[in-house]
């Protein structure tokens, strides 16, 4: 049985780590080469880096700090944000990144998706689905979750995973940062209809939603942000306790 994952996520906004609710108020937490070196250190399997209010002219911005952090994590790291092209990922890749996430620019340019596995191999294609539960109908939302789509979640997942998504990191807006439990039913559903891996996102809080969300959600990875940085879940105590769990975990 493949080893369930443990991913810290940091929200970068103009060089800093911060975290929010639901998308808005955003507090700082930190700076960014600092905790993943940390996280690095005490157990995190993976990192996520989104550049939450990424735009053009900060590319250069990003990749930069990407590097920064290449140089001070042996874990697999993916970068998100404001990434629209081939040429895009070809940089970050070069600064030390290892996997990219995309959101927004999928949706609008689907054949995106085909031509960076096409190029960079499925292994390194993220694509985050950011989703807000309406009247029963899960709608993808973009540009950070404030702009509604036509599209609907299980559906887009299929298409991105057929079109060579390598993994989908979906992110419950109702649940981000309300440290309530993660969306396990809309999880385990998305973890039924497609074959890749499925990354949770969006309202842990105590260990318990972390095995929740193994166990009822289906999950493959569990991600999380404000519980790891201002330290209320340490990711070894976890670890032990997913393990104590019957959940299989690299300690």
């Amino acid at each position: 049985m493949l080893t369930k994952r443990i991913i810290p996520c940091l929200d970068i906004k103009n060089g800093r780590t911060v975290k929010g609710i639901n998308f808005v108020d955003l507090r700082d937490a930190g700076d960014p080469v600092e905790l993943a070196e940390i996280y690095a250190r005490t157990g995190a399997d993976e990192l996520v880096f989104l550049d939450i209010s990424a735009t053009e002219e900060r590319r250069k911005t990003l990749a930069d700090l990407v590097l920064r952090v290449a140089e001070k994590v042996n874990i697999p790291f993916t970068v998100g944000g404001g990434i629209s092209s081939v040429e895009d990922v070809d940089i970050l890749l070069q600064n030390g990144a290892d996997k990219v996430s995309i959101n927004s620019s999928a949706v609008k340019n689907p054949q995106l998706i085909n031509d960076l596995a096409a190029k960079f191999g499925s292994q390194c294609v993220v694509v985050a689905i950011d989703a807000k539960n309406i009247d029963g109908n899960w709608v993808v939302h973009l540009v950070g979750g404030k702009v509604p789509t036509e599209l609907n979640l299980f559906d887009w997942a299929k298409e991105v995973e057929e079109r060579g998504a390598g993994e989908i990191l979906f992110t419950s807006m109702d649940n981000d940062g309300t440290k309530d439990g993660f969306a396990n039913e809309a999880l385990a559903r998305l973890s039924t209809e497609l074959n890749i891996p499925i990354i949770a996102s969006g309202g842990a809080g105590t260990m318990q939603h972390f095995t929740d969300t193994f166990k009822e959600g289906k999950a493959d990875a569990a991600l999380a942000a404000s519980v790891f940085h201002f330290k209320e879940i340490e990711i070894k105590d976890l670890k032990e306790e997913l393990k104590t769990n019957g959940i299989p975990v690299r300690l």
